[in-house]
């Protein structure tokens, strides 16, 4: 016999056709943001499912907040190395000038 209660992920997909009006309603280059939203709520939708809360747009908000925190990390991460590359490279250019200008007195 089939289950009687829907899985996460058939409620994940029913709140996804509740918000459709919306999505549809949004500007272009906001559709392919609010996809993504959904993406990530569905990679945490095994974890949403083993919680079998009342309200699953809960799980999928939270979900949503992880995967964003996730990117928040990796994009501090590549700043700092940006950062730091670029003050090393910085620290060198400084470093060459002043022995030009130190090596154009003498």
């Amino acid at each position: 016999m089939g289950r009687t209660n829907p899985t996460y992920r058939d409620a994940l997909r029913a709140i996804e056709e509740r918000w459709a009006e919306f999505r549809r309603a949004l500007r272009r280059r906001d559709q392919p943001r609010f996809d993504r939203l959904f993406e990530y709520a569905r990679e945490h939708a095994d974890a949403s499912g083993l919680l079998n809360h009342q309200n699953p747009l809960l799980p999928a908000l939270l979900s949503i907040d992880l995967e964003q925190e996730a990117r928040l990390d990796d994009h501090e991460e590549r700043l700092t190395e940006l950062e730091r590359r670029l003050s090393e490279t910085g620290g060198e250019q400084q470093q060459s000038s002043s022995e030009g200008t130190t090596g154009g007195s003498e």
